[in-house]
């Protein structure tokens, strides 16, 4: 039987609380069958914890600074581990998000779309790696009354995103992109309101890029306060992070 250092246990608990709240919100939201994928955002927590959570069973993590990414990304060289990268994104940073990310969640702008493009263009000659998948970020900040900022975990708040007008204009361009997968939408709720709403009405544009590209029906949404509002508008990723590692170390 192998002993597990304190700060394994304390994650292996956490997730497993993280996990029963999903669990739950599933049942409730009568998909127990089918829960959520569940990402684990590490930013700023260092490799060592990313290696412990892989141990737990942990594939999928989610990083928002390219530069703590990549670095993570060569130091966690698990094959079955999937970097999610959830936070915005330079164009010039695109050549080394597409050497490690197994998908990009804050695609906002055409811009983005076509740096991406030629970054997997080179990637996939090198290595034949997989299509990068894409998630739309949707900005949601004037959906119910919410306010824009920055958020614990889940990436930048409601700064990023495209408007829920140009969406339909993003997919297209991300479906006919070389090297790129549309996935779906991701979106931060507002803050400062309630996120059932905004989470309403991401379905909603959801349901409008699925009607046009079948495939790219995931919904990447919910964090540590507000995931179950997220599974209940049919979120199939969640985006948790300090519920699991605690508050973010002190960056110095």
């Amino acid at each position: 039987m192998t002993t597990l250092d304190a700060r394994t246990r304390q994650l292996q608990e956490r997730l497993a609380a993280v996990g029963e709240r999903i669990r739950l919100a599933s049942e409730a939201a009568g998909r127990p069958e089918a829960p959520p994928a569940l990402i684990v955002v590490t930013k700023f927590h260092p490799a060592t914890d990313v290696r412990r959570l892989v141990g737990l069973g942990v594939a999928d993590v989610g990083e928002n600074r390219d530069q703590e990414a990549a670095a993570k990304a060569d130091l966690v060289a698990e094959p079955g581990v999937r970097w999610h990268f959830i936070g915005q994104l330079q164009s010039n940073k695109a050549k080394s998000v597409a050497r490690y990310a197994h998908s990009v969640h804050s695609i906002d702008r055409a811009q983005l779309v076509k740096a991406l493009g030629r970054a997997m263009d080179a990637q996939q000659d090198l290595n034949g790696r997989a299509a990068l998948e894409c998630f739309i970020q949707v900005d949601l900040s004037q959906s119910a009354g919410g306010t824009s900022g920055t958020t614990a975990e889940g990436g930048p708040g409601a700064r990023g995103g495209a408007a829920p007008s140009d969406v339909d204009r993003l997919a297209e361009l991300v479906a006919a992109t070389d090297g790129l997968r549309l996935a779906g939408v991701m979106a931060v709720a507002p803050l400062g309101a309630d996120p059932a709403p905004a989470f309403g009405l991401l379905a909603e544009i959801s349901a409008r890029v699925v009607a046009a590209h079948p495939g790219a029906g995931a919904i990447s949404a919910g964090m540590s306060g507000d995931l179950e509002q997220a599974v209940a508008a049919g979120a199939t990723h969640l985006r948790v992070g300090s519920d699991i590692l605690g508050a973010r170390p002190r960056v110095l």
